[in-house]
């Protein structure tokens, strides 16, 4: 991986928009702070597209899109995107599933959820689990704060494999969900249904960044791909690594990204 500064300024003149993921990316142990705040103000001042990518749940996805200014912000794992409408002000969502679908898929979550939490005492769900529509989101840390050990990952992943779910790993949970999509998926539907464009053929105007596993998606498809220094940790989980990385870690690594990108376009 090169320095962030090394990008070409050739690459950043042509992007139209960034897809970023939240949590330790934008976020800072937990938090949103002022800095990258303002850096994702001032990507969007400058007329770039902005979209949040996010194994984050409906419930904070619903907040981003009304009152983070973003053009739209795709929520747990792909499962959606939401949007604000520019002319009603009123909030779009846009699921993968149908409501039918859904409210069956969202059954089988909830069993799933009962058998992890039956058969792994000391496991929990993520905080904001009563916020998600589909997707079932288990602590990486037990409640003294201490990471699972990697047996304990491993075997609750396979659990939910033999449910038929799709697993993935962010930096903070273990996810799972009934269905195919992914992050790559829904940003796909995103792009065609909001700007009417094929990101297949428009990739590289897109610039991505992230941190983890759950990344991996996005980290193989864009040709403009920068890590924040904490993607570190998640590098033998990635078959593909981001082509850059920040100096900082989080929010201070996208803030620096971003001061990047708007200087040199």
């Amino acid at each position: 991986m090169k320095p962030v500064e090394s990008i070409p300024r050739k690459a950043l003149a042509q992007v139209k928009g960034v897809f970023t993921d939240v949590d330790d990316t934008l976020t800072t142990q937990g938090r949103l702070t002022a800095e990258a705040l303002t850096a994702l103000e001032s990507l969007i001042a400058r007329g770039l597209r902005v979209v949040p990518v996010t194994g984050g749940p409906a419930g904070w996805c619903d907040h981003i899109a009304r009152a983070w200014n973003v053009d739209a912000v795709v929520g747990e794992g792909g499962a959606f995107y939401f949007h604000r409408d520019r002319a009603s002000g009123k909030l779009v969502r846009r699921f993968w599933f149908d409501d039918a679908t859904r409210a069956e898929k969202r059954q089988m979550m909830e069993a799933a959820r009962d058998s992890v939490l039956a058969e792994f005492p000391g496991v929990f769900l993520a905080s904001d689990q009563p916020y998600r529509e589909l997707d079932l989101a288990i602590e990486l840390t037990n409640e003294r704060g201490s990471p699972l050990p990697a047996v304990v990952v491993s075997d609750i992943r396979a659990m939910v494999r033999r449910r038929g779910m799709t697993t993935k790993v962010s930096s903070i949970h273990i996810n799972a969900y009934f269905g195919d999509y992914d992050k790559l998926a829904m940003a796909r539907v995103a792009v065609r249904e909001l700007w009417g464009e094929d990101l297949d053929a428009t990739r590289d105007q897109w610039l991505f960044i992230g941190d983890s596993a759950n990344d991996s998606v996005m980290f193989e498809f864009f040709p403009l791909t920068v890590g924040v220094a904490n993607v570190a940790a998640a590098l033998p989980s990635l078959p593909v690594k981001p082509r850059y990385i920040t100096r900082s870690e989080g929010g201070a690594g996208f803030a620096e990204m971003a001061r990047i990108l708007t200087a040199k376009r």
